[in-house]
């Protein structure tokens, strides 16, 4: 099939699913056999040390419609999203996790508000079925503080399953655990962005991949996306008047050390103030340097080409 042959594309990120993937595979197949549209399933194993890998290689040597994107390592969950929509072929691209805790079902209900106008349809484990104080209480208090800082409100941003129009998917580069912020970085380019309530299910076979050690990562991640929405061609604008406020309170603190050598014939060795001010007029020529290198290499950014975040062995399937 060309690539305009094509209306649905399911991404499914795996690692070490062994237990999972066959029956992930027949409830989507299940779902899609039904809709009576074009489609595709593109699996992407980023790495998995057990059988998942032969497991889908059996299943796209007996499905045409199912591609298998297979890394040399583990590069993580954002990679493995990130190489599943460069590989994905549909006009509508959904991602969800192969853990069987998405549930296929979903997915009609996601293309129909992506039809309705909308660019994204994140989904919304409105009862997640995972632990409180581990998975869901940190969930609820990212959630807040992304939809915070970014100004893109959702109730879960750590839900998996989302659809996107092909042509917002493919202008975005995916780094450490991007893959969550999608709807925020998206809005970059005025997208319109909806929510639809999802099944969740607990996870009966496997562990979770994922666990509370990336929360770090996600909170250092939500930094970078919230320069990239504010400051990204604009750098400057953020450290300029950082150092601009540095080089002002060094004005201030060394005229206040003048003056009390002066008048008060206190000794500029002996006043604290006086090291203040060179400290502070160093800061503010540092912010501002940085900000002018920040914008040479935001030229540089948009004017090279970018290097892919993932190495493939192979791709099975048509």
């Amino acid at each position: 099939m060309g690539n305009t042959d094509i209306d649905i594309s399911i991404v499914i990120p795996l690692l070490n699913e062994e237990e999972n993937v066959e029956e992930a595979y027949r409830q989507v197949k299940l779902v899609l056999s039904g809709m009576g549209r074009p489609y595709e399933m593109v699996f992407v194993d980023d790495g998995s040390r057990d059988k998942t890998l032969s497991i889908l290689k059996g299943i796209a040597s007996r499905d045409v419609s199912v591609r298998v994107i297979s890394f040399r390592k583990n590069f993580g969950q954002t990679a493995a999203m990130s190489a599943g929509f460069d590989y994905a072929r549909g006009k509508i691209v959904i991602p969800m996790d192969g853990d069987l805790q998405n549930d296929p079902k979903d997915i009609p209900r996601l293309i129909a508000k992506v039809e309705e106008g909308y660019d994204v349809v994140s989904g919304w484990r409105k009862e997640r079925k995972d632990t409180f104080l581990t998975r869901r209480l940190p969930s609820m208090t990212a959630n807040w503080l992304i939809s915070k800082i970014t100004g893109v409100y959702l109730h879960d941003y750590g839900c998996t399953m989302k659809a996107y129009r092909k042509e917002v998917v493919q202008n975005l580069n995916l780094y450490g655990e991007m893959h969550r912020f999608l709807p925020a970085l998206a809005s970059i380019y005025g997208v319109t962005v909806a929510e639809v309530v999802v099944q969740h299910h607990p996870r009966l076979r496997g562990k979770s991949k994922y666990g509370l050690s990336r929360i770090l990562k996600v909170f250092l991640d939500l930094m970078t996306v919230k320069f990239l929405l504010s400051y990204s061609t604009k750098p400057i604008r953020l450290f300029g008047p950082l150092g601009l406020g540095a080089l002002a309170l060094s004005l201030l603190s060394g005229a206040a050390a003048l003056y009390m050598k002066f008048f008060d014939e206190l000794s500029l060795n002996r006043n604290p103030l006086f090291l203040l001010s060179v400290i502070l007029l160093f800061m503010g020529i540092q912010l501002i340097s940085l900000g002018l290198i920040a914008e040479m290499n935001v030229r540089t950014y948009h004017e090279s080409q970018n290097k892919p975040i993932y190495v493939v062995k192979e791709v099975l399937g048509t």
